[in-house]
C-alpha cells in the first residue's frame, strides 16, 4: 500500500464527510478510496471512520489520526516544492472563494501575473458573500471583507479599504444635503439598509466622532443582503448607503452618487484571507496568499 496515497485518500474522505466526494474529487473510482480505507484500517488495527447512511465521521482515533496526516502531508508538500523536479515552483489545484465584487474590481483582472509567476498552479474559483465551511467544502482559502469572528482560521489581513456614506444625487436633490448626523433624522432621510445574508443581523450606520464610533439606525423601506443589490439600489434613488468606496468609485467621480458626511467616515473596512491551520505550510496555498496580500495591499 502507498501509505502516502492511502493518507491524501483518507484525509479527503474526512474533510468532505463522504467516500464518493472524496474520489471524484481526488479523480480516483470509489472503489479504489473503499478499498483503500479498509486496507488502511486493517495495517493499523483500528476503525478509523464511522460511516452512516448521510455521512462519513472519524472516530477517536481517526481523528487523531487525521490531525497526524495533515502534518506529515503538509511536510511531504513542502519539502518535495523545495528539493523536487519542479525546483521551487508549487503545483496542483487550489480552490479559493471570492467575496464577488472585491475580486471582479481587483483579483481576476490581475490572475494572467499569478499564472505567470505559478504555471504549474490551478485555480478552482468560487464566488460569493456565504459563510464556506472551508474543511467540509474542500476550500483551501476565501476572501472576505470585513470583521472576522471564526477563531478557528489562520488569518492574514491583506487592505483596508475606505468607506463612504453616500446617496444619489436624484436622491439628495429630493430629501436635502445633511451636513450633520442630526440632519439624517430631521430631514427624514431613508437608508438602504443592509442585513448579514448569515444571521440576518441588520448592520446600522457608523461614523467616528472625536474618535469614538457612533452608530445611527435609520428608517428605509428596502433592504438587502448582497453588496451588488445594496450599491444598485443606492444608484436607483431608494436611499443613504454606506459602503467601501471602490463599489461606487466610478459613480462618485461622475456625480451620479454624492458623497455625504465625510468629516465622518466610518472606519475604514479591513480585507482578510482565511485558510485552515492545516493547511498553513501548503505551498499552493502560501504563494497564492502572498500574491493576494500584494494585490489586494496596492488596493488599499
Amino acid at each position: 500500500m502507498d501509505r502516502f496515497n492511502a493518507m491524501r485518500i483518507f484525509t479527503r474522505i474526512v474533510e468532505l464527510e463522504s467516500f464518493s466526494k472524496a474520489a471524484e474529487d481526488l479523480q480516483i473510482p470509489a472503489a479504489t478510496a473503499t478499498y483503500t480505507i479498509k486496507q488502511l484500517e486493517a495495517r493499523l488495527g483500528v476503525r478509523l471512520l464511522q460511516r452512516t447512511t448521510r455521512h462519513v465521521s472519524p472516530t477517536l482515533d481517526g481523528q487523531a489520526y487525521y490531525q497526524r496526516c495533515v502534518r506529515i502531508l503538509a511536510d511531504v508538500e513542502e519539502t518535495e516544492a523545495g528539493f523536487g523536479n519542479s525546483g521551487v515552483a508549487p503545483r496542483g489545484k487550489l480552490r479559493v472563494d471570492l467575496q464577488g465584487t472585491l475580486s471582479q474590481r481587483y483579483v481576476l483582472p490581475r490572475l494572467k501575473e499569478f499564472f505567470a509567476r505559478y504555471p504549474d498552479i490551478e485555480l478552482e474559483i468560487g464566488m460569493g458573500d456565504r459563510l464556506v465551511d472551508l474543511v467540509r467544502d474542500g476550500v483551501d482559502c476565501v476572501l472576505r471583507v470585513g470583521e472576522l469572528r471564526d477563531s478557528s482560521m489562520v488569518a492574514r489581513r491583506v487592505a483596508s479599504l475606505q468607506q463612504v456614506t453616500c446617496a444619489s444625487a436624484a436622491y439628495l436633490q429630493q430629501h436635502g444635503m445633511p451636513h450633520t448626523l442630526e440632519d439624517l433624522h430631521t430631514q427624514g432621510h431613508q437608508a438602504v439598509n443592509f442585513f448579514s445574508s448569515s444571521s440576518g443581523k441588520m448592520f446600522p450606520f457608523e461614523f467616528i466622532v472625536d474618535g469614538e464610533d457612533v452608530s445611527i439606525t435609520l428608517p428605509g423601506q428596502v433592504s438587502v443582503g448582497s453588496a451588488e443589490a445594496y450599491a444598485a439600489c443606492c444608484a436607483n434613488d431608494l436611499g443613504l448607503v454606506q459602503m467601501p468606496r471602490y463599489h461606487i468609485d466610478q459613480q462618485l467621480r461622475s456625480g451620479a452618487i454624492v458623497e455625504v458626511l465625510d468629516q465622518w467616515r466610518p472606519r475604514p473596512m479591513p480585507v482578510s484571507v482565511l485558510y485552515p491551520h492545516q493547511r498553513q505550510l501548503s505551498p499552493r496555498v502560501r504563494v497564492f496568499v502572498d500574491w493576494l496580500s500584494d494585490v489586494m495591499g496596492a488596493a488599499s
